[in-house]
């Protein structure tokens, strides 16, 4: 008789187990659980104040939880650094564009994803090593619309342009969890249809948390979402079903019609 041989489970790409962050009196996000699987396409919104940049500043390692785990496709990353964490596949953007002006479009994807390139050691002593490097650089700033200004200075793109570089760098590293703080904010209708084809183009094999105040654009590209409300989970489960969930509708609605629009950055959670 023939053995079936057995496959081991994949795990989540993303395990948070009852996470929580505290400022003093204020607990930014509080008892907090959530389990992705690899290739998910999850948004995190909430009211102004939530907690929902907060939960991506302990995912990607720029801040660390008072309580709780953080695993990353098995692997446990609660108490690892950030450049770790980035080498192990998070990768995040910043609700503002983190470009470095000085370095043309092509330098400054190549710089993000020096860490992360298998040749990395030696390269500027090589041709062959710092051209793959600048090949792999082209081929996500193709992704993302940018190939043809590649040798221009990221001080004179655009709002939209400088959002496209920051997610070109952000997609250098090859990640397979992408963090995104507000990719559509300040962005036009058009730059906000493109952002969604290159989102929606990436590969399954990556998966996106996305924070965003546009509700559109979070109906549009998240199967499922988690809402935060005081850095708690009012609710977690299918987009749409969570967007009609009557609790979420009352924090929304019993608040000002400013909870849904972007605050200034010194005011948002």
């Amino acid at each position: 008789m023939t053995s079936v041989p057995t496959v081991a489970p994949v795990p989540p790409v993303l395990d948070l187990t009852r996470l929580t962050r505290r400022y003093g009196s204020l607990t930014a996000v509080d008892d907090v659980s959530l389990r992705l699987p690899v290739g998910a396409r999850h948004a995190v919104i909430g009211p102004n104040g939530a907690g929902k940049t907060t939960l991506l500043n302990l995912i990607a390692g720029t801040d660390r939880p008072d309580h709780g785990t953080i695993v990353l496709s098995g692997t446990d990353v609660t108490r690892k650094a950030t450049a770790r964490r980035s080498r192990l596949g998070i990768a995040r953007s910043f609700q503002q564009p983190t470009v470095i002006p000085e370095l043309t479009v092509l330098d400054n994807v190549v710089l993000a994803g020096w860490p992360h390139h298998p040749k990395r050691r030696g390269a500027w002593r090589s041709p062959s090593r710092l051209r793959s490097h600048t090949e792999s650089a082209f081929r996500h700033l193709t992704t993302v619309g940018l190939a043809d200004i590649a040798h221009r200075t990221a001080s004179t793109l655009s709002h939209g342009q400088r959002r496209m570089l920051d997610l070109a760098a952000a997609l250098a590293g090859e990640p397979r969890l992408l963090l995104l703080d507000e990719p559509a904010a300040g962005l036009t209708d058009g730059d906000i249809g493109r952002l969604l084809g290159i989102l929606g183009g990436l590969p399954a094999s990556v998966a996106i948390i996305l924070v965003e105040h546009h509700v559109e654009v979070v109906a549009q590209l998240a199967s499922t979402v988690t809402v935060l409300a005081a850095g708690r989970v009012l609710v977690t489960g299918p987009t749409q079903e969570a967007l009609a969930h009557p609790e979420v509708r009352d924090v929304y609605h019993t608040g000002t019609k400013a909870d849904m629009s972007p605050a200034p950055a010194d005011q948002r959670g």
